[in-house]
């Protein structure tokens, strides 16, 4: 039976993804048709010439390269989503769960409020919340690996504790700041948003988010046996100190990219996994692949509404996400049958 749902689900999923994409690449500010979305990408995928060099210019120079990161975002974060709930055997894990996103913070408001890294010109933001993600995942590796090791109960208390200091430190920086304007631009940044895509942002989360998947792929069998528990997993040969090493360095430097180029974006990589194991089972080889198409989906299409439903202006995509992901999660949890890390 899972077989059966695997083989139907993934090349559906495809398929809704495919659709959502090309659709999503037509709204915002001004609607193109279809059609006109679809000439203009067989135009530049054969080289011709476009018919239109306006709508050529809002589809593929400001449209596409935003649809494309937030279809890799979403993957990264649904896959990050279901290895921290593994790493950590925790069903309410999401991808921030490490402070990653609140070190992420701590960064970007360094940089609004007094101007860090401003040489760096378009990429000081970006730059500033990637070390600020990666600082803040070494100090909870350091400190859990000092207190004992990295157990699931001690890297979920650090964490969220360390992730609440680095909440108060960036709002004590934007209370420092004599910029009236930076509480509004940290905030936007904290909520999500995708607006600032364009080609040259997406090479790296790209190669991040396929890197990391494949890894998380190539080891699928050994997050089953972590899923059951320390002791069973070193029964089968696992090492499973190892193994918790090297999740959490993979899962600080995928959403450390991931933040670092869309801010923090709730609840995609919290109930997308979730849903894919009632789709397909718990086991990672299945599991994996269908988070990645389902949160591609999900921020495609929750990026989508962000741009039609206050037009001409847009809202920041961790706000819709947030508003849709929540009662979407408490359906999921209201179903019998459902339980977390079930075979």
């Amino acid at each position: 039976m899972t077989r059966a749902r695997v083989s139907l689900a993934l090349p559906l999923l495809g398929a809704l993804l495919l659709a959502a994409m090309i659709g999503a690449t037509g709204f915002g500010a001004e609607i193109v048709p279809v059609s006109a979305v679809l000439d203009t990408l067989l135009a530049r995928l054969t080289g011709a010439t476009p018919a239109d060099l306006g709508i050529d210019t809002i589809v593929w120079q400001l449209r596409v390269p935003r649809t494309l990161l937030a279809a890799v975002v979403g993957a990264g974060l649904a896959l990050a989503g279901a290895a921290m709930q593994t790493l950590v055997r925790n069903p309410l894990a999401d991808p921030f769960l490490l402070g990653v996103s609140s070190g992420a913070g701590v960064g970007a408001a360094a940089v609004i409020t007094s101007g860090l890294f401003a040489g760096a010109g378009i990429w000081a933001l970006s730059g500033g919340a990637l070390l600020g993600a990666l600082g803040a995942a070494t100090l909870v590796f350091l400190i859990a690996l000092a207190q004992g090791g990295l157990t699931p109960l001690r890297l979920v208390l650090t964490g969220t504790v360390l992730g609440s200091a680095f909440a108060g430190f960036s709002s004590f920086l934007v209370f420092r700041s004599t910029d009236p304007a930076a509480a509004e631009s940290v905030l936007f940044w904290l909520l999500g948003s995708l607006a600032g895509a364009d080609w040259t942002t997406l090479a790296l989360p790209c190669t991040v988010v396929v890197a990391c998947g494949a890894i998380l792929f190539a080891i699928a069998g050994w997050l089953d046996a972590l899923t059951l528990g320390a002791d069973t997993a070193s029964s089968v040969g696992v090492p499973v100190r190892h193994l918790r090493i090297g999740l959490f360095v993979l899962l600080a430097v995928l959403v450390g990219v991931l933040v670092a180029v869309s801010g923090g974006i709730g609840f995609v990589g919290l109930v997308v996994p979730h849903a894919a194991r009632m789709i397909v089972g718990p086991r990672h080889r299945n599991l994996l692949p269908t988070c990645a198409l389902g949160g591609a989906l999900f921020l495609v299409i929750a990026d989508a509404a962000t741009r039609i439903l206050v037009r001409p202006t847009e809202i920041p995509v961790g706000v819709l996400t947030g508003l849709i992901g929540a009662p979407i999660f408490l359906l999921l949890m209201g179903r019998r049958r459902y339980h977390f890390g079930a075979s």
